[in-house]
């Protein structure tokens, strides 16, 4: 069942939309609660500031921040990528605070379905991603619908000095994003490969842009992979603004390529180019019902669980 009356705010607390002022406010809020989940803090205030500038994201209506007096204890940003009943949103909560977490949580709710009624549709489907062992009082959170529908892990695996390129099979090259050509067959390989991925949205290349903060990207550090007589039909996109470890956000091959060992030459051309870069670490996320093995694939190359995350799941009628 959904909550039909608001969660009375507790004397004391007050909520506001966020600007781009706030983002190391928010960084700061996040980092603590990741030292509470995780052990340590894993936010970087350049994925807050991308988060904050999201095209799908009106701050002054998508976005909320709970101050206990001066203390920012939640957020929340929601936004739309869908175009329909799909809304995707982040909540963020000290614990402690769970009468105003439940606040926002109407709040969001409420802004969920007007958002999917604005696209003409009859439900509103949120999604929403917590830590295995989140700040959240999950009793309270499958009291008002949300349910879990998927799980994904966070992998890590050292990176020695040493770590070699590997060689190019015969047939095969790889090359980086060097031209806008490139650019946007990259994008056409990852949006096909993922087509069929748990919880895909479509994306135009200039969403994708936007999705991936492309005025920051490092073109030097996304892979194309050819094969003769197929043509490109692989990529990774990898990232090294992270002060913990290099990032790989995806990895995608093709369905008629798979089965040719290109997953795993990507995955070790990105451990080789990131160890001569002097990092000691590098992650990924992988979603662990993943049908294409990925999960397996990423074992065997040494890569072991850091942590978990789940996606939750509200469907809210509309009117």
């Amino acid at each position: 069942m959904t909550t039909t009356h608001p969660t009375p705010l507790p004397p004391g607390l007050a909520v506001r939309p966020a600007t781009l002022d706030d983002a190391a406010a928010v960084c700061a809020l996040l980092n603590e609660i990741d030292l509470l989940e995780i052990g340590r803090a894993e936010t970087e205030l350049v994925e807050v500031q991308a988060d904050l500038k999201h095209p799908e994201a009106d701050l002054e209506r998508d976005s909320w921040l709970l101050f206990d007096g001066d203390r920012l204890v939640a957020y929340g940003l929601q936004w739309d990528e869908s175009g329909g009943e799909r809304i995707d949103m982040d909540h963020y909560t000290l614990p402690g605070q769970l009468l105003g977490a439940l606040h926002l949580f109407d709040l969001m709710e409420a802004r969920a379905a007007e958002r999917a009624a604005a696209n003409g549709a009859d439900r509103a489907v949120v999604h929403m991603h917590l830590n295995i062992t989140p700040t959240m009082d999950l009793d309270a959170l499958r009291g008002r619908g949300w349910r879990t529908v998927r799980r994904y892990h966070v992998m890590s695996r050292p990176l020695s000095p040493t770590e070699p390129l590997p060689p190019l099979p015969p047939g095969v090259t790889l090359r980086t994003c060097a031209t806008e050509e490139d650019r946007r067959k990259a994008y056409s390989l990852l949006q096909t490969a993922f087509a069929d991925h748990f919880d895909f949205q479509p994306r135009t290349y200039e969403q994708w842009l936007d999705d991936i903060d492309a005025e920051n990207v490092d073109w030097s550090l996304l892979w194309i992979a050819h094969v003769d007589g197929l043509g490109d039909v692989a990529a990774l996109r990898s990232r090294n603004d992270r002060s913990a470890a290099a990032w790989i956000s995806s990895i995608g091959v093709l369905r008629e390529a798979r089965g040719r060992g290109l997953g795993s030459l990507l995955l070790r051309q990105a451990f080789g180019h990131y160890a001569a870069l002097g990092r000691d670490r590098i992650s990924l996320g992988v979603d662990t019902d993943n049908t294409t093995g990925a999960l397996a694939l990423y074992e065997r190359h040494g890569m072991k669980r850091d942590f978990a995350v789940d996606t939750w799941e509200l469907i809210r009628p509309v009117r």
